[in-house]
């Protein structure tokens, strides 16, 4: 906890989702997963500090969806899950809707800052959240709450990210319309945000070009990834974490 009136600043970390099955819908329509998850080392950040104010700075050059700071802002779900106010500057550099966790992460963060490590009421906020609050390397089951830590394996990877976004709700609404399809790449979600966002198919056939591996796309898109480094271009490399905070 910190000491009252002092600003704190926390680290947000993205997380990757390196392979993706969907292994069921629940009554309540919320989608079993079984999937591998990492920790990177592009971060938002998050000034903490007293007050009650959610204050976005965008800061990711374009890319994803924009953020707002009203009450679906995941941070200010976080505050209310843990019973606090506080007025928070987000600094965005995961772009949103990219399939990266940013908002997960973000909320992650205040989660960690007022000291609450309940998995399964994280999941609640977000299918990410829990993973983002634990990071590192983890296989991760349930709806998102069940995150079964994997020894660290430290890898170089490139992502692009269009200058659109992909609504994860939307995707796996196509999942369920396309029947339920699985994917040849590691990620069952592939097809059906190719068949919501058709536009994805061109930046995954140039980071092909690019880097002569076969891209996978990233949780429910939109953001690209091969293994390796091929910066430039608006490509960003990144090394995974062994932890989702220093």
């Amino acid at each position: 906890m910190p000491a009252a009136g002092v600003p704190t600043t926390l680290v947000a970390p993205a997380k990757l989702t390196l392979s993706l099955r969907v292994t069921g819908v629940r009554p309540d329509g919320y989608h079993l997963i079984d999937a591998e998850m990492v920790t990177l080392d592009l971060a938002d950040t998050l000034e903490v500090g007293p007050g009650d104010e959610l204050e976005v700075v965008d800061a990711t050059t374009g890319a994803g969806l924009a953020v707002g700071d009203g009450d679906d802002n995941l941070v200010r779900k976080a505050l209310a899950l843990v019973g606090r106010r506080a007025r928070v500057r987000l600094e965005k550099r995961i772009p949103a809707g990219a399939g990266l966790g940013g908002g997960s992460a973000d909320a992650a963060a205040v989660l960690r800052w007022a000291g609450f490590g309940d998995l399964e009421a994280a999941a609640r906020l977000g299918a990410d959240v829990a993973f983002c609050l634990v990071g590192g390397r983890a296989r991760v089951s349930g709806i998102g709450e069940v995150v079964e830590p994997l020894p660290f394996v430290e890898r170089t990877l490139t992502l692009w990210t269009p200058p659109f976004g992909c609504s994860t709700p939307a995707v796996y609404r196509a999942w369920d319309d396309l029947g339920g399809p699985t994917g040849d790449g590691g990620n069952d979600l592939e097809a059906a945000a190719l068949a919501v966002e058709p536009r994805l198919a061109e930046w995954r056939d140039r980071l092909g070009e690019v880097s002569g591996h076969r891209p996978r796309l990233a949780g429910s898109g939109s953001t690209w990834f091969v293994e390796g480094a091929f910066p430039g271009d608006g490509r960003v490399v990144v090394r995974t974490v062994p932890a989702a905070w220093p």
